[in-house]
């Protein structure tokens, strides 16, 4: 089709409130889109586009005394309408597409007021030719003026239906550009419209830079128009049957008795030819009755009915040839078949001719083919039970081998194998079994007595059962669960257990500080139930949702059982270990927590019930020496997307340390495609997903293609399970939640801040010592303005014109992890700092790593600060920097979900004002405050004086910096220390 759209976000979004009209042309790929405004003012959008007059029918109300071309006068329906001459912008159907889907997704999102409703049918009418050309549904033919030009086709009874229904809902103004004909206005048809923009799109889709090369040639390839009247007539040919008024299906009759063939072992077959409605697929009649003149449907079939059904049979003969004597007869009513003919139909000669619109429609009275299930457990005597039922064996040890057996069937009778013995020896396709005729393929049924019973791993087999199939010797086949992987079965298809009453929960561990809610509870019990029969999970709950708290209680719970019992390894960024170590200190008081981190990183020593917190980096250097340190008690991978690579070296190593059990967490497990979903899965239980290959077969190209829409509910029920996924807007989550949830996030200094902050302390310290009065007071103002500028970044410090950001701050990494969690979410942030340098800093970080993102501080001018708060309202920039002071008052910001402050400001106050722009009246969706600290410094103690000494921090934060320049020397100095915190 033409290049990318050149529009940008803001045309996006100007266009969508625009009205739309589709303007047809001849090859249909050189078709426009109109946008123009009622209000006479004219659109603005991509340079691309041409500005032109437009004719358009307005209805009035009798009222209006503005200006215009031709009072038509009253309409049939008593409306009046007018011809009105209005500036329009024309874009090229390609750069108008992503115009039109995305104003329909922005009136599915915010309701129809915030976009024109011809824009919206148009997006809808977009979304609809691209499903059909993804499917396939394109045809080469001609256009009016013998241009070489796609369509869409064959369409199929749903599709006609979709676009039935869809052109009954096309508003006036979506085509509202009157037909080039003398006389009363008239309109284009609004089917005839639709139908021919469908056109249009599939004339251009498959027209990309390399299609020629592919083809061998510029025609059907090429953008450029080319007329090929020689073609005519194969054009024609190819729309045979395609352009039928009628479809054709054929009607198998079972004919009891010897005769024709000679055969009196058997019934014999023939083929019966029916016509039917299109615009009622319910009316349907044999092709020798509308010959005959004598079906009553005859007039609903159209004056054309004989010679489309004679359209289409001739291109259903090209598909199976045994169809090609019909089109000599002088009534092509019906034909005998011969058995090798039916056996034909039972294979692929059915797939070609309902390629070529025809359908073959058996009798009910034959038991349809033979089926064959596979039913998987455990031998006699690998069954245990206890006094609870089915007792499950560890789950991820190799031996735990189960049977996989064939069941064989017709209908619903199951068969012996005496029985499927006859039906392979069979040598018509129709047998005698039961009383009853069976229809088959013989070789079919010799291949399926040839399947052996087979032995599975526990992996393999479960992901069977969850699914109910299972692809065995290249067959897709139903799989049925017994024994104890059937009560397996039902355990894990109530992931938080909410079906099942009669089982008490998992209660809260009573060495846990803190009171989980019933969400977190859920989570915990069911980590607890995945992990106690030896299989991991994926917790994927939304950010803020309490992830970290769930883990640490599955932790202590499983300290208390002393199978389970073992230290816990938690890898995270390294941006998260300081918010892990103050969690597991904050609510386990008394759990041992190391660090191994650093260049004095131990595990001497290490104790049963400690938690050991490590870094992605780190454990992928030292992945042998921590798997020697086992065996652990349970591995943590915090924010799991980080070994989303399955071939990487940071996820090939973590397979490598061996656990009791394995947890994920991750707001976001799926980033750009299933394949990382597969890689954290298959991390926590080896083979639950099958290979990676087999997956990619399986699901992930089905579902990301949108070719198998039963491949994502069968994902959906393998997946279930193993992953729990909670978000803020789901039912019985969100009220458990308080209106805003503020978390403290505590980041390690790097060594080149570390090493700037303890400079700059001693420093200014030296400085101050002596001094007083006026001069003291600055200086102590200059130390914590430096040393708060070092926890932001050295660039800021050190006023770099052309900084390296990159790798040399904390906070930067905090903050780039929690915005890609954040826009994975879908969702949108404002960031605050109180430094206009610090702010640029992050734009230019931002722009550098492509996250769309814009900046509004002091010096913004109003007009444009309304035209970003505008934007950013809207959607188009998920991220909105702001400096404390210009935006913590005066603007309504409540599409953020987030809030992220950069910097502390030393006054509670000031940091609320800035996150009541989100969280105000009109937030309707529950808000993240996330407060970024660097720990071990001034930061960080004066965070810990908001909990722990109130008085105080109401009497210094309250007061601002003033208060801070009172202190001591020493209390200044124990304010400012540096501990130990850099990486």
């Amino acid at each position: 089709m033409t290049p990318p759209s050149a529009a940008t976000p803001s045309d996006i979004a100007e266009l969508s409130r625009c009205t739309a009209v589709f303007l047809p042309g001849d090859p249909a790929r050189t078709g426009r889109v109109a946008f123009w405004r009622p209000d006479g003012v004219p659109p603005s959008g991509p340079a691309t586009g041409s500005a032109e007059e437009l004719t358009v029918v307005v209805p009035v109300d009798g009222t209006d005394d503005g200006p215009h071309d031709d009072p038509t006068g009253p309409s049939p329906t008593g409306l009046a309408v007018e011809t009105h001459t209005v500036r329009a912008l024309l874009l090229p159907l390609g750069e108008a597409l992503p115009v039109l889907t995305r104003a329909r997704a922005r009136a599915a999102q915010t309701g129809p007021g915030q976009c024109d409703p011809a824009t919206a049918f148009w997006g809808a009418a977009a979304v609809l030719a691209l499903q059909l050309a993804a499917r396939g549904r394109l045809l080469p033919g001609l256009s009016a003026t013998d241009h070489d030009a796609w369509r869409v086709g064959p369409l199929t009874p749903d599709d006609l239906t979709r676009v039935r229904e869809l052109a009954a809902a096309m508003p006036p103004t979506a085509h509202a550009t009157p037909l080039p004909v003398s006389g009363p206005v008239l309109l284009p048809e609004p089917e005839r419209h639709l139908r021919a923009f469908l056109d249009a799109v599939a004339d251009g889709l498959p027209r990309s830079p390399a299609a020629a090369l592919a083809s061998g040639g510029p025609s059907f390839a090429a953008p450029a128009p080319r007329r090929l009247p020689e073609q005519r007539s194969w054009a024609a040919d190819v729309a045979a049957g395609h352009d039928a008024g009628v479809r054709l299906s054929i009607r198998i009759e079972l004919l009891h008795g010897g005769g024709g063939n000679g055969k009196a072992d058997g019934p014999r077959f023939r083929a019966v030819l029916q016509l039917h409605s299109l615009t009622d697929p319910a009316l349907v009649a044999d092709a020798a009755e509308v010959w005959a003149g004598t079906s009553p449907i005859t007039p609903a079939l159209g004056p054309r009915a004989r010679m489309d059904a004679l359209l289409t049979l001739r291109r259903a003969a090209r598909a199976w040839a045994p169809l090609t004597p019909l089109l000599s007869a002088a009534v092509p009513d019906a034909l005998d078949l011969a058995d090798e003919e039916v056996t034909e139909l039972l294979g692929p000669a059915a797939g070609a001719l309902d390629a070529a619109g025809v359908q073959v429609h058996w009798p009910r009275e034959l038991a349809r083919g033979l089926t064959a299930r596979a039913v998987i457990g455990p031998d006699g005597e690998d069954e245990a039970q206890d006094d609870t039922g089915p007792r499950f064996p560890a789950f991820l040890s190799a031996d735990a081998l189960l049977r996989f057996s064939w069941r064989f069937a017709v209908g619903d009778q199951e068969l012996t194998r005496a029985e499927l013995d006859g039906l392979a020896e069979a040598s018509r396709p129709v047998v005698r079994l039961r009383d009853q005729w069976v229809l088959l393929d013989p070789d079919a049924a010799r291949r399926v007595r040839d399947r052996q019973d087979r032995k599975l791993t526990p992996a393999d087999a479960l992901g069977a059962v969850l699914t109910g199939r299972t692809e065995a010797e290249g067959t897709d086949v139903e799989v049925r669960a017994t024994g104890w992987l059937e009560a397996l079965r039902d355990h894990l298809a109530d992931p938080e257990g909410t079906a099942g009453a009669q089982r008490a929960p998992v209660p809260q561990p009573s060495a846990l500080a803190a009171t989980l809610r019933d969400y977190q509870l859920r989570g915990l019990d069911w980590l607890v139930r995945m992990t106690s029969i030896g299989l991991g999970g994926c917790l994927a709950d939304d950010m803020g949702l309490g992830k970290t708290i769930t883990l640490i209680a599955l932790h202590l719970h499983r300290m208390g059982i002393p199978e389970a019992a073992g230290p816990t390894l938690v890898v995270c960024p390294t941006s998260l270990m300081g918010n892990w170590r103050r969690e597991i200190e904050r609510f386990a008081p008394g759990t041992p927590v190391r660090r191994y981190h650093g260049s004095a990183r131990s595990l001497d020593g290490l104790d049963d019930g400690e938690f050991v917190l490590t870094t992605y980096g780190t454990m992928r250097l030292d992945a042998q020496r921590l798997a020697e340190a086992g065996p652990w008690g349970m591995v943590v991978a915090d924010e799991a997307q980080h070994v989303k690579n399955p071939f990487s070296a940071t996820a090939r190593q973590l397979r490598t340390i061996g656990a009791k059990a394995r947890v994920a967490l991750s707001g976001t497990p799926i980033e750009n495609n299933l394949s990382e979903l597969w890689a954290i899965l298959d991390w926590t239980t080896p083979g639950v997903l099958g290979t990676h290959g087999a997956f990619r077969r399986r699901y992930a190209q089905a579902v990301e293609s949108g070719s198998d829409p039963e491949a994502a509910a069968r994902l959906a029920k393998l997946v279930r399970p193993f992953l729990l996924r909670r978000r803020k807007s789901d039912p019985g989550i969100a009220p458990e939640l308080p209106p805003k949830t503020e978390t403290d996030r505590a980041v390690a200094l790097t060594k080149e801040q570390a090493g700037l902050y303890e400079a700059v302390v001693r420093e200014i310290l030296a400085e101050i010592s002596g001094t007083g009065g006026l001069v003291r007071r600055g200086l102590i103002v200059k130390l914590l303005t430096g040393l708060k500028q070092i926890c932001n970044h050295p660039a800021q410090y050190l006023k770099e014109d052309r900084p390296v950001v990159p790798g040399r701050s904390g906070k930067l990494e905090l903050l780039d992890e929690l915005l890609d969690t954040i826009l994975a979410e879908g969702a949108s942030v404002l960031v605050f700092t109180q430094y206009v340098r610090m702010a640029r800093i992050l734009e230019g970080h931002l722009a550098a790593r492509g996250v769309p993102a814009q900046l509004l501080h002091g010096g913004t001018p109003v007009a444009r600060r309304e035209e970003m708060v505008r934007r950013f309202q809207d959607g188009e920039v998920p991220v909105f920097l702001l400096s404390l002071k210009a935006a913590g008052t005066g603007l309504n910001l409540t599409r953020a979900g987030h809030v992220v402050h950069y910097d502390r400001w030393w006054n509670p106050a000031v940091e609320a004002q800035a996150t009541d722009r989100a969280y105000r009246i009109g937030q309707t969706q529950p808000v993240q405050v996330h407060r970024i600290i660097a720990e071990g410094t001034v930061e960080d103690r004066i965070a810990a004086m908001l909990t722990r000494k109130r008085e105080l921090a109401d009497a210094v934060l309250g007061s601002g910096e003033g208060a801070l320049t009172e202190l001591t020397d020493s209390e200044l100095a124990e304010l400012v220390e540096l501990r130990g915190t850099e990486r």
